[in-house]
């Protein structure tokens, strides 16, 4: 496999997620930094996509540029993904050159006026109308869709995002979603597991309580996305969400704990790909120690990506060598992360694109 080939510092720079300041072709301290942490992924948000399609190409291929490499003796060159939350609604990056998608919830009407069939169709065929702009771009991952069902408890929360309040209906039109995704070879990666409650965990620590039963609920359409991976239609992965389920781990975020990673979304669903931590950087777990660190507690503990802003890159990535060296984080269990997704990366450069 060819993280056996990888220097620790290139393992530790796999595993995360970094966003960047360019807005049109990065400069050259943007370069020299991608270079310096040759990171598994590039995350971009509306600062960057403020521009026209051919700069925003040019600043994908100059991301690529800078970060990917080739190992010794081999022909296989890792390059990041070029990542983005597009889910449709209001959660839309761009300014301009990219078609805006209805939010999902307009999809769970559609199937109560037009029947279920009609609305999943419209799902796939929107999304792979959307998914062929951005691949233009140079995106290849999609941090969407939602795989969350909408409830009274999360509805403050989540509002529009959902596909509805049908469990079924939810999991059937994000599988859809992916499918249309995947028709121009975007990686999807499903959000947020296990769930969220009306807190914005942005400003602070959602709570998901209630019985197994609630939390199977909570978690059905998950379970369904997940079995049915085997058959082509495979997540890239899962983002793990900063909720707090007493019921699992009292008290420890689910982003930081190794009953909701390794026992109930690896072991009980079987989850295989990668596991996305949510941002650090957020209200839900602000209290405490660093997001540096927190990084760290969330590899050990099972995610195999973190996510780190421009300004402390350099110091994630960092910490992530200074825990391997202390032992707080095993090599095992970083190169078990960094093999998720570098298999990702090679499984899709296999396949050929559906056209």
């Amino acid at each position: 496999m060819l993280v056996s080939l990888m220097t620790d510092g290139q393992l530790a720079a796999q595993v995360i997620m970094a966003g960047v300041d360019a807005c049109g072709p990065p400069d050259g301290d943007e370069e020299e930094r991608l270079r310096r942490v040759p990171v598994g992924a590039v995350m971009l948000f509306r600062k960057n996509l403020d521009t026209d399609a051919d700069s925003i190409r040019r600043m994908t291929d100059g991301i690529l540029a800078a970060a990917g490499y080739s190992l010794p003796g081999t022909e296989d060159r890792l390059e990041p993904f070029i990542a983005l939350d597009h889910e449709g609604g209001d959660v839309h990056r761009f300014t301009s050159g990219v078609e805006r998608l209805p939010a999902p919830l307009s999809y769970f009407d559609m199937a109560e006026r037009s029947g279920r069939e009609a609305a999943l169709l419209a799902v796939e065929a929107d999304a792979a109308r959307s998914a062929a702009g951005l691949a233009a771009l140079g995106i290849t991952m999609n941090l969407a869709p939602l795989a969350e069902t909408l409830t009274d408890g999360n509805r403050a929360f989540l509002g529009t995002r959902s596909y509805g309040p049908d469990p079924d209906f939810t999991a059937a039109a994000a599988a859809a979603f992916m499918h249309g995704m995947k028709a121009a070879g975007i990686a999807c990666v499903l959000k947020h597991f296990p769930g969220n409650s009306e807190i914005d965990p942005h400003l602070g620590t959602p709570i998901l309580s209630g019985g197994e039963e609630a939390l199977r609920q909570a978690t059905a359409p998950f379970a369904a996305l997940i079995a049915v991976s085997g058959g082509g239609l495979q997540p890239a992965g899962v983002m793990i969400s900063h909720v707090v389920v007493p019921g699992w781990d009292e008290g420890r975020n689910a982003s930081l704990s190794e009953v909701a990673m390794r026992q109930k979304l690896r072991g009980e669903l079987g989850f295989n790909g990668i596991i996305l931590a949510d941002d650090f950087s957020m209200g839900a777990v602000s209290g405490g120690y660093g997001t540096a660190e927190k990084s760290v507690t969330a590899l050990a503990a099972g995610a195999d990506m973190v996510m780190a802003w421009p300004r402390n890159l350099a110091g994630v990535h960092n910490t992530i060598l200074s825990a391997l060296a202390d032992g707080r984080l095993t090599r095992a269990r970083l190169r078990d992360a960094a093999s998720r997704i570098v298999r990702e990366k090679l499984r899709r450069a296999a396949a050929p694109i559906p056209g």
